[in-house]
């Protein structure tokens, strides 16, 4: 029982550890992206009351 466990922990350990390594590099890049398109909004906006 120990050794299955010991195995079961290693081969789906490693998938988990890379799954949430993924998902925060994944949400720092989406925070980045949603800032830019605020911006980018922004900048639209007051372009546009220009006219």
């Amino acid at each position: 029982m120990e050794v299955e466990l010991r195995n079961m922990i290693a081969n789906v350990g490693f998938p988990i550890a890379v799954s949430i390594f993924l998902l925060i590099r994944i949400e720092n890049k989406l925070s980045t992206l949603s800032e830019s398109i605020n911006g980018l909004s922004k900048i639209i906006e007051s372009a546009a009351q220009k006219r």
